[in-house]
Order: C-alpha cells, then structure tokens, then sequence
C-alpha cells in the first residue's frame, strides 16, 4: 500500500536543511571521542593495527581488501553482533548485509561545521566518483528512489543536487503501486514519472527501494543504479545468496588468516524440512525468509510453540535460511563451531543486560572502502538466564530491529531504542577502538563477497546470468518476481 501524502517531488540545491535529515537528539549529540578518533584513522592505520592484534592475518591481504575496489556494491552496511564463546573469546559476527543502509540520520556530526555529514561523504568519495566514470549516458536527470526512510532521502536528494548543482527527482517507489513511478524505456534505460505526470530519462539515481525491488526495476540498467538491483539478489536482500557468497569469498580467504565470521548457517531448506533444521541445532534456531528486510520474516525459535507458530504461516516463497542462534550462556544454538553467547550491553542498574547489535555503514571509491556511520540497537526485553518450555516471545529479547510497519501501509521507527555513537549511549556498549576495528573490516569483507557474487552473475555485456541465478537460488518464487528476465 502507497504510504498517504508522498509523490515525486524535484529538490532544487539550497534545500538541505539539518533538522529535516537527522534524529532531533542526534543533532544536539557529542561523537564520542573514540569514535571520532576511529573515523578518521584511515585505512593504513586500521591494517596496521588489525594485523597486529591479529597475528594470524597476512597484512597484504587486510591492505587489498580495504583498497579493493567493488564494481556493483559501493555502498552497504552490515549487521553485526558482540558475541563471546565458550571459552571467552570475544567475536564480532555477520548477522545480514544490507545493500541500501540506513544510518546517517542516526550518526552525530564528527565536526560541526560540516552539517550535511556522510550524506556529502558517501556521494562525494563514492556516487559521484562512479557517476563520472560512466561514458553511457551521457543525458538524463538524476533521482533518488525510495520506499521508506524519508528522512534520508530527503537528505540524499538534497546534498545530491547541492554537488552538482542540478535539481533531483525524489520519487517514491513502492510494491504493488497501482500507479507505476518507475518503468525501463526500450533502450534499457530507467525513467521516472516526475510530480508534473511527465516521464524522464535517468542517467544515474540513488535507490533506497529495500521491498522486493528485483519487482520493478531490472538487475542491470544503462542507468547508474548506485546500487544496482543485482547486488540485492547477490547478498544484499537475499540472505540466501549472501550465506553462499560469505563460504565461497571464505575458501579463498581461508589461506590468508581472514574470514567473514556468521553463525552456521543452513540454506536452501523447504518449508517442511525446517523442523529438522531447528532439532539438528539444539531446538534452538533463527528462521529467516531470506529475501525480507527491516525485521520482517524472522522468527527466533527457542520452543515448540515458537516453532509451531512459524509452520503455521502462510509463506510467499519456497525456501528459508536456518541459522544458530546467538543466545545466552546455556541457550545457544549446538554448530560445528561451538556455541557463541551474546556480550550485551553494560547491565543496567538493576543488573539486567539487554541484547543489541551494531549497525556499520561503509562506502566504496576509487580509493577502496571508508566508514561512513555506525549505531547501535537493543532488543526491547532484557536477556533471559534461562529459558522456560513455553516461551513464545523471543524476539523481544533477541530482535533489535526499530523498524515497523503502521496501518497506512509506511514505516515507523521506534527511536527509544537507538544507540547513538555519542558520549552517553557508546559506553553502554562495551567496545573499543579494536572492536570498530574488527567491526569495519567484517563489513568490509561481506560487502566484498557480495559485489564478488554479482560480478558472476552479469555477463561481460552487461547481461544478467538468469539461469546461473536459478541454480544457485532454486526458488520458483522468487524468479517469477524478478523484472526484465
């Protein structure tokens, strides 16, 4: 359902506005120093570092893999949890990887003069550079697609036509719109339907389409799609591909002492055969639709009635992922790796510890990967020492998701659980500078596996591998979905 009261709208330059693009409590927030400290160590540094805390790394591996340079995936942030395992050693593990990151809305200002933050960073280091480098198109107007998050693509919109001095189409883009905005011309072109009801030619946009949009807008375009619908289906929406990609980048990485740390993971699973999955883990598991986002199709499963809850929902795909569980000191997932436990927060004064995650947003340019913004979320329960039989709610104590869904169709976010990188909310969180280390460089290395996996499904002319894509993601589904194939 159309969200009421958004339509295309052109943003002209001189329209950014600070408190329009960021969280009120972020615009009056301190970066915390260490934070700060962090962001600007640069990428020599991080290795150095990283490669001495991790003797095991070979240093020109961690050098190559911050200088690479992606070709579809410029832009992405990672999910990542503080784990420990059971004889004490601290991990930070990839959870998801999100091809279209949220994030600057929710970053403090590292230096206050510089009020339009990573939004300039990200288009500055990343969008424009690879902009430039195209030699087709050479016309068209530029867009910002979008399907929630107004906040921030507002503020893209905004600082994108501050940079080139051009105005910029903001269009809503959603599922099953009865009134298409976005359609692909003969020539393999993007065009948007602008607030005039006029249809425009789009030689570059930034996409913020995070619902299914392999639905209405093609893998590969001649439009720069920043990023391209084909990193969504290689990893950045499908979870399914991403855990494929992750084994595959680690086989090569395997030999250089580094690794893309995620729970065990089980693909390609029927919908009848989730029970077994979820008893061969200890009943213990996390069940995941693996083409959904924002919090929306997992289901934690710590007990029958949890279990049984998901068999009886009626499903739109065919196949699920089924991961270990990251749950406390004697509930966790049983996986070939042993078990790993939630670090938490600080416990608060009643001595209760709540889950969180770290949410770490990164850009790709000529120059390799730069961080551009980090926050935290806590689930809404504290963590339970023990389980009962009959729980039927672990999600809030094991989800940290803020997103959801209103009556209207749009999005929400509950903001009461946001962590900000300032000086208040960052000590509740227990890290240190080697754990934003070590954070950055698994985001950097699961954004990697993904823009590797989509470079194996485009041809050399640009076309995309339908059938390679259908081997490696049997799901009838899911292909029946997918626009332009």
């Amino acid at each position: 359902m159309k969200p009421i009261g958004e339509r295309p709208t052109t943003i002209e330059p001189g329209s950014f506005e600070p408190e329009r693009h960021f969280y009120p409590r972020v615009l009056n927030a301190q970066i915390h120093p260490l934070v700060r400290y962090f962001m600007d160590l640069g990428n020599a540094r991080i290795a150095a570092r990283y490669c001495h805390v991790h003797p095991e790394a070979e240093r020109s591996a961690v050098g190559e893999a911050l200088r690479m340079h992606t070709r579809h995936f410029r832009w992405g942030g990672c999910d990542l949890l503080n784990t420990t395992t059971e004889d004490g050693l601290r991990r930070i593990v990839v959870i998801e990887t999100n091809s279209c990151p949220s994030g600057q809305k929710s970053m403090p200002l590292m230096h206050e003069r510089e009020e339009q933050a990573g939004y300039r960073v990200l288009l500055e280091r990343s969008f424009l550079p690879a902009l430039a480098a195209r030699t087709v198109p050479q016309t068209g107007d530029l867009a910002v697609l979008h399907d929630k998050n107004k906040m921030e693509t507002t503020g893209y919109a905004a600082v994108l036509a501050d940079l080139t001095g051009l105005p910029v189409h903001w269009v809503p883009c959603y599922a099953d719109a009865a009134n298409p905005t976005v359609r692909t011309a003969d020539h393999g072109l993007l065009e948007v339907r602008t607030e005039s009801g006029e249809w425009r030619p789009i030689r570059a946009c930034l996409r913020y389409v995070t619902q299914r949009p392999w639905a209405r807008i093609p893998p590969v375009t001649r439009t720069l799609v920043y990023n391209p619908v084909v990193v969504c289906l290689a990893g950045g929406r499908n979870k399914m591909i991403a855990a494929k990609a992750y084994d595959f980048y680690n086989a090569e990485l395997r030999d250089r002492g580094l690794h893309i740390r995620v729970p065990e993971t089980c693909w390609d699973v029927a919908h009848d055969e989730v029970p077994l999955w979820v008893q061969r883990m200890g009943a213990l598991a996390v069940v995941k639709v693996p083409y959904s986002n924002a919090g929306q199709g997992v289901y934690t499963i710590t007990s029958p009635h949890e279990l049984e809850a998901f068999m009886d929902v009626e499903q739109r795909y065919d196949r699920f992922i089924v991961q270990a569980l990251v749950g406390n000191v004697g509930w966790s997932s049983r996986s070939a790796s042993g078990r790993l436990y939630h670090v938490g927060l600080v416990p608060t004064k009643s001595a209760q510890i709540h889950v969180a995650d770290l949410r770490f947003m990164i850009g790709n340019g000529p120059d390799g990967f730069f961080p551009v913004a980090v926050y935290a979320r806590r689930a809404r329960e504290p963590l339970a020492e023990e389980l009962g039989p009959d729980c039927t709610d672990s999600w809030s104590m094991l989800g940290t998701n803020l997103s959801f869904k209103l009556p209207d169709g749009s999005w929400g976010t509950d903001t009461d659980r946001l962590l900000l990188m300032d000086s208040r909310d960052f000590n509740r969180l227990g890290i240190g500078i080697d754990d934003l280390i070590e954070a950055y460089l698994q985001t950097v290395l699961a954004v990697t596996a993904i823009d590797r996996m989509a470079q194996q499904l485009v041809t050399q002319k640009g076309r995309f591998r339908k059938r390679l894509f259908e081997s490696l993601n049997p799901d009838p589904a899911l292909i029946a979905e997918i626009s332009g194939i």
